[in-house]
C-alpha cells in the first residue's frame, strides 16, 4: 500500500472518529437514538474513492475506536452502533453495485439500513417487539438524514478527486 493512500485513509479515519464523537454531543434531531450520521460521510467518500474493502475497514475501526474512546466497548450502545453500521454497509454496497443510484441514493439506503440494523438489535437486546412501531418515524428521518449526508459526501468526493 502506498504511503499517500495509508496517510489519506488514516486522516479520514481520524475525521470520522471526531465527527462521531462530536455528533454524539449535538442534539440535532429531537428523536431518541437518531443522529445525522456525519461520520457516514467519510465512509461514503472512502467507499467511492478507495473502494468497498477500505470503507469496511474504516467503518469497523471507527466503531471500535469510538467505543473505546467513550468507554462503552461491548455495551448496548456499541452493539446498536455495530449492527447499524453493518446493515448500513450492506445496503450501501448493494445499492452502489446496482449502478443506478447516485451517492445520495446510496447514502439514503445506508441511513435506512443503519436504522433497520439498530431497531433489530434493540428488539433483540431489550426483548421488546413493540420497538417495531418506532420504524415509520425512523424511516422518514433516514431519508432526510441520508439526503443531507449524501449531499455532503458528494461535495466532499468531488473535492477529493482533485487531490
Amino acid at each position: 500500500m502506498k504511503t499517500k493512500r495509508i496517510t489519506m485513509l488514516a486522516i479520514l479515519l481520524s475525521i470520522s472518529i471526531v465527527l462521531a464523537i462530536v455528533e454524539s454531543f449535538l442534539p440535532v434531531i429531537p428523536v431518541p437514538g437518531v443522529k445525522l450520521g456525519l461520520a457516514n460521510v467519510v465512509t461514503l467518500i472512502v467507499m467511492y474513492y478507495f473502494g468497498e474493502k477500505d470503507a469496511f475497514t474504516l467503518l469497523i475501526m471507527r466503531i471500535v475506536l469510538v467505543a473505546l474512546l467513550r468507554g462503552n466497548i461491548f455495551s448496548v450502545t456499541f452493539f446498536l452502533s455495530f449492527s447499524g453500521g453493518m446493515m448500513a454497509y450492506i445496503m450501501m454496497i448493494l445499492f452502489k453495485s446496482l449502478k443506478i443510484f447516485s451517492i445520495i441514493g446510496v447514502s439514503i439506503m445506508g441511513a435506512f439500513g443503519h436504522s433497520v440494523g439498530q431497531i433489530i438489535m434493540a428488539i433483540i437486546i431489550l426483548d421488546t417487539i413493540e420497538l417495531i412501531f418506532y420504524f415509520p418515524y425512523i424511516l422518514l428521518l433516514s431519508v432526510i438524514t441520508g439526503v443531507i449526508t449524501g449531499f455532503l459526501a458528494a461535495r466532499s468526493y468531488t473535492i477529493m478527486q482533485t487531490i
